[in-house]
């Protein structure tokens, strides 16, 4: 209708910012300038080219393994990972958290491998469900570091101890934490010392790397494996130079910067003091992401079209399927392009909007 207003984004994905870094536009704009838009073809049939054997080779590093192995997104990188694993190992026995991504419970279905589903982060479920399978089969924990709908992070150390105990492979999933965790932003299991500890490593690029594709790490074996046998790899066209170029100036240049995960941390922290001051309840978690549990989902859509339309705030409700029903919310992201003013406007207007629906608000609230 020809009327424009700046609204500011309460639920993006791009933690860090870096989807705006000059160093990375720089080098998108200087990939595609010179290779033009896409891959030309699937990884086998001339997709495969300098820039993302680069960017495998800066992921390796990351998390210090073998080799890596880059996918279109991340979804494709563990539904095609986790199959092809779990088809190649005879009577494999996989261990998945409840919680885990809809990619991974498609990945280890397709896979046709006998799984067990424990309680989120339940150590002791986990290991009754260990210690109850054959000691012989192969055995996989597959796992996320931070659980994006909870705000969460996993007990990675613990787990590894259980996996050691049972003589089981780990899988872990950063694709929340990549880039934003860890001294180099190599993810929680690089910020605690775990990375030697976990077999596979699958990551994004979609989130705090600020472009989109996927990726896995482990050993030279794993990957070339992987590479081998899995339909997600092999039958769709690779990730584009321009899109490798910007992930791995993203990539490279987070291993040494860390003032973007710094602002990150301290505006996650300083929105939930300010949550607390008004009273308002969110889902406990160490992450940087504030899930406020509505419980209805009529009353969530309600909630961020006021928000939007009376504040000028965006906050995607996140609804069934995504989350069970009656568990339906509003997933705050705190970023690093988010200010002191931002969060307090925030704040503010749930404040407002809470004070003038009470009745109808709230009782919704965790």
């Amino acid at each position: 209708c020809g009327i424009s207003r700046e609204v500011t984004i309460w639920c993006s994905n791009d933690y860090l910012g870096m989807g705006q870094n000059p160093k990375v536009l720089n080098a998108m704009h200087t990939a595609i300038d010179k290779c033009g838009a896409g891959a030309g073809g699937t990884r086998n049939i001339s997709g495969t080219t300098k820039y993302i054997v680069d960017l495998e080779s800066s992921l390796a590093d990351l998390h210090q393994k073998e080799a890596a192995l880059v996918f279109p997104s991340g979804y494709t990188a563990n539904e095609g990972a986790l199959s092809a694993i779990t088809r190649l190992l005879p009577d494999c026995h996989v261990f998945s958290d409840a919680l885990n991504h809809a990619s991974m419970i498609h990945g280890i279905r397709d896979g046709k491998s006998t799984k067990h589903i424990y309680q989120h982060n339940d150590l002791a479920h986990l290991e009754d469900l260990l210690k109850a399978a054959p000691v012989q089969v192969p055995k996989l924990i597959v796992f996320e570091s931070v659980y994006s709908m909870e705000g969460d992070i996993a007990p990675i150390a613990e787990i590894c101890d259980l996996a050691d105990r049972y003589n089981a492979m780990t899988y872990l999933d950063e694709v929340h934490a990549v880039g934003v965790y860890g001294p180099r932003g190599g993810g929680v299991a690089e910020e605690r010392g775990l990375m030697d500890r976990i077999d596979i490593i699958e990551g994004t690029f979609g989130k705090a790397y600020g472009l989109m594709g996927g990726f896995i790490t482990a050993n030279a074996s794993i990957i070339d494996a992987v590479r081998s046998y899995s339909g997600n790899f092999i039958f769709t066209t690779a990730l584009p130079p321009v899109l490798c170029a910007g992930a791995l100036a993203s990539v490279e240049y987070l291993k040494t910067s860390s003032i973007e995960r710094d602002i990150v941390k301290a505006n996650a922290k300083l929105l939930k003091q300010k949550l607390d001051s008004i009273g308002l309840s969110y889902l406990p978690g160490e992450s940087h992401i504030v899930p406020l549990v509505i419980g209805d989902s009529t009353c969530c859509k309600a909630i961020t079209d006021w928000l939007l339309h009376e504040y000028n705030i965006y906050v995607q409700p996140i609804n069934y399927p995504t989350v069970p029903k009656g568990t339906e919310r509003m997933r705050l992201t705190a970023t690093a392009v988010h200010t002191e003013a931002h969060i307090n406007e925030l704040v503010s207007s749930l404040q407002k909007l809470w004070a003038e629906n009470h009745g109808l608000l709230n009782l919704r609230v965790a």
